[in-house]
């Protein structure tokens, strides 16, 4: 029978809907701390097991699709069965974005699922990896993700740390590779231009800026941060003078630069810091050339603006797919087919990397970059509600029991 017939067939002769409450009843809600518990959940257990023998006994590949069936919706399962037939691959990599993708601080606490942490658990027992790459630092990484995930999973070899957004990967239980600093494979004449910008950022800074923006705890990159709840309007303010302070230190940094120079290079290169020096009347009002020796080292060099949330100084030789591809070398990945999810254009980079190498695929969150859900929707519309991540990794579950049966 097709495919897709016997899914319409699971879907349309079994109640999945509740199959799958069951299932996630008994997986994220273990009976704990009284008899009633105890008895409620082995009665949901029961009727989950009688529902999946009912699946099984009605296929021939029937425990693969009682897994589909008690955890994919419709949806999810026949997105699995597309993407499938597209690609003809499973998933063997999840390479995943942290905030705003896995956690959003929208509308909860700012943790991520439970539902999320526990699909993530089961992916990797069924042998996928997972390589977190996030911009933040490796330490605050270390910390929510062992809280998150358990200290064993963090240290089984299966779990990668892209940090920085690609300035170093951490991979425990990988001896000499465990902890890859890439960013020390720079010349020197970048690294000289990150540490003069990095000794005066807050010390030479206006004092509106000394006083609400802090300096995140980075290791290579320069990053600005505000002393307000970010997105607020007191945190724009401060992130758009930010912005405007680390390309006049820039212009400092970079022989032979003025700061009419490196204002018009990266209003020409990104259209947000266009609108932020426009509004504030930090464009020149006439563009100055560019000497071809001051061009090669801003071309290195990546200034990145996020509203509300970050003014930052990187390198564009060390992006997220840098520091992917490293950890995909520790994990002995020599054929990925990775499922990226992230929100901003340094995971859109990450996507589009994957998307040029045949090395998978991208999914991104409803609120993500305009740029990466122009791509996201181009590619295979795989988008989310915010909060929703664990929606994607239902989809990848399904996606791989689908493939195991060829």
């Amino acid at each position: 029978m097709d495919r897709y017939d016997t899914l319409y067939q699971l879907y349309d002769e079994f109640d999945t809907e509740t199959l799958q409450e069951y299932q996630t009843l008994v997986d994220l809600f273990p009976a704990l701390g009284s008899r009633v518990a105890l008895e409620l959940w082995s009665e949901i257990n029961d009727e989950l097991d009688q529902n999946r023998h009912s699946i099984r006994s009605t296929f021939t590949s029937g425990e693969t699709f009682a897994d589909i069936g008690a955890y994919a919706s419709r949806e999810q399962a026949f997105t699995a069965l597309d993407l499938y037939s597209k690609y003809g691959r499973a998933v063997n990599v999840l390479v995943l974005d942290v905030d705003e993708t896995l956690r959003s601080a929208g509308q909860t606490d700012n943790e991520i699922p439970r539902e999320t942490l526990y699909l993530l658990t089961q992916l990797l027992e069924d042998g996928i990896p997972i390589v977190i790459c996030t911009g933040q630092t490796l330490e605050n990484v270390k910390g929510f993700i062992t809280q998150g995930l358990g200290n064993e999973i963090v240290h089984s070899g299966r779990l990668s740390i892209v940090y920085e957004a690609g300035n170093g990967v951490f991979t425990p239980g990988h001896g000499e590779q465990t902890k890859m600093l890439l960013y020390e494979q720079l010349d020197d004449e970048i690294r000289d231009v990150f540490d003069a910008v990095r000794s005066r950022v807050l010390s030479s800074a206006p004092e509106s800026i000394r006083r609400g923006c802090h300096l995140q705890g980075n290791e290579f990159n320069v990053t600005l941060k505000p002393n307000f709840q970010t997105g607020s309007d007191d945190a724009v303010s401060v992130i758009d003078a930010a912005i405007g302070h680390l390309l006049s230190l820039l212009a400092e940094a970079v022989d032979g630069a003025t700061e009419s120079m490196v204002r018009t290079y990266y209003a020409d290169a990104d259209p947000e810091i266009r609108g932020v020096l426009e509004r504030n009347g930090g464009l020149p009002e006439e563009s100055p050339s560019i000497p071809s020796a001051v061009a090669s080292v801003l071309d290195r060099l990546d200034v990145a603006y996020y509203r509300g949330d970050a003014a930052e100084l990187g390198s564009l030789e060390l992006n997220k797919p840098a520091g992917v591809e490293t950890a995909f070398d520790v994990l002995g990945l020599s054929s990925p087919f990775a499922l990226a999810m992230g929100d901003s254009k340094t995971d859109l980079r990450v996507m589009e990397w994957l998307a040029e190498n045949d090395y998978g695929i991208g999914a991104a969150p409803e609120h993500a970059s305009r740029v990466v859900s122009e791509h996201v929707l181009d590619t295979d519309g795989l988008v989310f509600e915010r909060n929703d991540s664990a929606s994607m990794l239902r989809i990848v579950y399904a996606l791989n029991r689908i493939a195991g049966l060829e």
